[in-house]
């Protein structure tokens, strides 16, 4: 019995070291969730306003570029995935990566080959770790995104989608990340994890390039067939689409990052207070069991004083 008990508190005492550092853990997060937020909802505006000029200019004028031009016969698409690179957060990367999955599979149905980008140790580790081949990666700065990082991150893209499909592409690693065999592409997405809440976080894939959008007169005015209004673009269309190119993409790739951070420290968050009540019923039920077992022990010992009192007894009155 007293064996049992032993072992019974050592595992309370593993539990409860255990319960401590998932406490730190989920109160970091959620004091550093609070500024992320802040972050997100700093951004989102700018690259939403970003995304409507750059749509704007496609829409009213009438040159092919990057930007806003798709290929009449895409061969090759682009694909970032962001995940964590710490863990205890849940299925927060596996979610998506698993998006990143789909994506690449419903583009290779489409027949277009697919170069993969990802940010986060989690995403690289599992290619690595199933032998899969991918275009480029960076690390170390998923739960605190800066905008020099972003900008790391669209230069690779820019460099991608600016490049005829079938050339390389001559690229410092030192200032991009690392990259392998770089050709042009026709389409890029973003796969990342949106904040909606605290409670809600969903895996999400944006096309980014070419840029998805219509502008609601332009819409009302094809529907009902009016002419489109007439737009001046100084020094000239094409040049302005090539300015907002490079400002576009780091908008797009910062507040994907930027929600992707969010995301993560609230599904770490969530997972360590999991842990945290887990921890404590098992505490409880150790307790319990820690008790019973110190009962027995107990029992065992008076059992053992009373029927060595008897045997005593019984002994003196037979010599008598």
């Amino acid at each position: 019995m007293g064996a049992q008990l032993r072992v019974y508190r050592r595992r309370m005492r593993s539990v409860k070291a255990t319960k401590k550092i998932t406490r730190a853990m989920e109160l970091i997060s959620a004091s550093r969730i609070v500024k992320a937020q802040q972050r997100v909802h700093a951004s989102t505006p700018y690259a939403n306003e970003l995304t409507r000029a750059v749509g704007m200019v496609g829409t009213y004028s009438r040159i092919e570029h990057v930007l806003t031009g798709n290929a009449n016969q895409p061969t090759r698409a682009a694909i970032l995935i962001i995940s964590a690179d710490r863990g205890m957060a849940g299925a927060y990367s596996n979610a998506a990566i698993k998006e990143g999955d789909l994506l690449a599979l419903s583009l290779r149905e489409r027949g277009l080959s697919v170069q993969t980008f990802l940010v986060g140790r989690k995403a690289i580790n599992y290619y690595r770790f199933r032998n899969r081949e991918f275009a480029g990666s960076w690390s170390g700065f998923s739960d605190n995104p800066t905008f020099a990082n972003a900008k790391e991150v669209a230069a690779a893209l820019i460099q991608v989608a600016s490049t005829e499909s079938g050339q390389s592409v001559s690229t410092d690693s030192e200032l991009v990340g690392n990259f392998n065999n770089l050709v042009g592409v026709d389409e890029v997405h973003i796969v990342f994890t949106q904040f909606k809440s605290m409670i809600t976080q969903e895996p999400t894939s944006v096309q980014v390039l070419p840029v998805v959008f219509e502008d609601e007169a332009a819409k009302a005015a094809k529907e009902s067939g009016q002419l489109l209004p007439q737009y001046e673009f100084e020094p000239d269309a094409s040049s302005v689409l090539d300015a907002l190119l490079p400002k576009y993409l780091e908008a797009r790739v910062f507040n994907a990052l930027l929600q992707s951070a969010a995301s993560e420290h609230a599904a770490r968050r969530r997972a360590m207070k999991s842990a945290t009540d887990n921890a404590d019923d098992l505490i409880k039920s150790l307790t319990r069991l820690a008790n019973a077992a110190r009962q027995a022990e107990i029992t065992q010992e008076i059992s053992e004083i009373v029927g060595g009192a008897d045997a005593l007894a019984s002994s003196t009155s037979k010599g008598e």
